[in-house]
């Protein structure tokens, strides 16, 4: 397993080329740090949902992710940055992208399946 420090992570985020969104949204637990960083670099809301597949030792749950929570409220025709921490499949942030149909997504996760990824070395 490859560590990587906070400090690299959030130095990496600070430089890296983000779009230019309406809304921030990470997507709990492991989204949440990076997503909370890229809003404030961005000075964009931040809103959360949870979504859950794998435990803590990486072995799915589901055969599909699970919504846990989403937002109250309907969000149409925004430009929404999805954040995730992993994304091993892409189930995870397909899920939370049907959350919001009528806007226009981009997905983010520090490594994995994205649309941009942070650390796309990272293959462990």
């Amino acid at each position: 397993m490859v560590d990587v420090s906070f400090v690299k992570i959030r130095d990496t985020i600070n430089n890296f080329a983000l779009p230019d969104v309406d809304l921030v949204v990470g997507i709990a637990e492991g989204g949440l740090v990076p997503a909370s960083l890229i809003a404030y670099k961005l000075d964009r809301e931040l809103k959360v949902i949870k979504i859950n597949l794998r435990d803590e030792n990486n072995i799915p749950r589901y055969e599909d992710p699970k919504v846990l929570q989403k937002l109250n409220e309907e969000i149409i025709n925004k430009r929404i940055l999805l954040v995730d921490d992993v994304s091993v499949t892409g189930k995870t942030l397909e899920t939370a992208k049907s959350l919001f149909k009528d806007n226009t997504i981009t997905t983010f996760a520090m490594k994995g399946k994205a649309d941009l990824v942070l650390f796309p070395d990272i293959k462990e």
